[in-house]
């Protein structure tokens, strides 16, 4: 017999995000104390959850200090930091708290010296957090540049390229600060493929990437570069360290979870449920709404033919798609999750039997505060029954307001971890 749709679809969400949680996977990978003493440096929409669980682990009698910055509303209930101190900044457009944050953390790195361990806690969202500017510019024009990124349809890569380009610590530049002492990162990935140097633009990690393609990348989307910006980037005064480089010689990094360990475990829960499961991919990117097309039309010949798997089945997927948002129109309240289902939904038109599930792993998907959505076989006649009009809402970039009056939004809060983009199809 097959479980409750909903009830299954919300258990593999769940399941997923619990495989990404820092109490649960860091603790294994910490090392000895050294012989000097222990640097906690961190920022990502994890970071609270990842203090909270080195903390734990610690030795007690070994020191420990340092800073983590994270998402405000990201530190867990509960959570009294005794020896790190976690700062709450913005995201994903940075404010002066991740600014003032991110010059104490830098300042932090101050007089290490051979014998120090540097224990690097690095998640989704950081490089909005690590906000401190290239030598040169101002918040002001860090904040202009994050928004223009956040509407251009740019993947995070490229995204990430040009954050790292305009930045005093991202791109290496935070491994380098380090030197000579010993740095260990600690990573949770919530970038398609997994790339150490992509994931929170990459501060241990030293950066293939140029000024470059970063200015290519500004060009192909059309951004308006402050002056300063597009002046760092053409001289190449912005460039960051490259490997090879000698301060980041020795560093050591552990990728603690990815969105195929969360997608795995996931498809061994539906299994142990009776049903077949099948991962397409863990880095699937585009268009929010094509996507959610193209996995209509997977689910309706599952559901239709048989192919390419036999039902009943479940189809995972992860990734990060965009929404690209017309500057010269507003956008309404939605993301990438509720965009992917909308669009989702339409391709459907109401295929019985086929169920979906999309949502942010860290809890917020947009600028609202829900994680994502669900989608049923009658979706689109109850919302059309309200007087909505499912396409007019899609263009409008407002796929919220199609779930919200369904009662089908998902609000979990914050997760405390990111493994970006969860997606699950149920073919009954």
């Amino acid at each position: 017999m097959t479980p409750d749709p909903r009830a299954l679809l919300r258990q593999l969400l769940d399941v997923a995000v619990a495989r990404a949680l820092p109490a649960e996977v860091l603790a294994a990978h910490l090392p000895p104390p050294p012989a000097g003493r222990t640097l906690v440096l961190g920022a990502g929409k994890a970071g609270g959850a990842m203090a909270q669980a080195l903390e734990a682990a610690w030795p007690a009698d070994a020191p420990l200090s340092g800073l983590v910055i994270t998402r405000y509303g990201h530190v867990p209930p509960g959570y009294r930091p005794r020896r790190l101190a976690v700062v709450e900044a913005a995201h994903p457009v940075p404010d002066a708290a991740g600014l003032a944050a991110s010059e104490r953390l830098l300042a932090l790195t101050r007089g290490l010296t051979a014998d120090d361990l540097v224990i690097c806690l690095i998640s989704g969202g950081g490089s909005a957090l690590l906000s401190l500017p290239a030598p040169g510019l101002t918040l002001a024009d860090k904040q202009a540049v994050n928004r223009a990124l956040l509407h251009s349809g740019a993947t995070i890569a490229e995204m990430n390229c040009v954050r790292k380009h305009l930045s005093a610590i991202k791109g290496g530049r935070l491994a380098a600060a380090c030197a000579p002492a010993r740095v260990l990162t600690l990573t949770i990935s919530d970038v398609p493929g997994d790339d150490p140097a992509v994931i929170a633009s990459g501060p241990t990690v030293a950066d293939a990437t140029t000024c470059a393609d970063a200015l290519a990348v500004c060009r192909r989307y059309r951004l308006d570069l402050p002056d300063g910006a597009r002046a760092g980037l053409a001289s190449g005064a912005f460039e960051t360290p490259k490997p090879g480089d000698a301060r980041l010689a020795g560093h050591e990094l552990v990728m603690l979870a990815t969105p195929q360990m969360s997608l795995a475990a996931a498809a061994d829960a539906a299994r142990a449920q009776g049903l077949a499961a099948h991962i397409l991919s863990d880095e699937i990117e585009g268009e929010s709404r094509v996507v959610g097309g193209v996995h209509a039309a997977l689910a309706r010949a599952v559901a239709r033919r048989g192919q390419p798997f036999a039902g009943p089945c479940v189809i995972l997927s992860g990734g990060e798609t965009t929404v690209t948002v017309d500057s010269g129109k507003p956008a309404g309240q939605g993301g990438r999750a509720t965009e992917f289902l909308l669009g989702c939904a339409l391709a459907l038109d109401g295929e019985p039997g086929v169920h979906a599930l999309a949502a942010d792993t860290d809890g917020i998907d947009g600028v609202g505060p829900h994680a994502g959505a669900l989608l049923t076989p009658t979706s689109l006649a109850r919302a059309r029954a309200l007087g909505l009009n499912p396409q007019a809402l899609l263009d409008a970039h407002d796929s919220a307001s199609f779930f919200a009056p369904l009662g089908d939004l998902l609000v979990p809060g914050p997760t405390f971890t990111n493994v970006n983009d969860f997606r699950a199809l149920l073919i009954v």
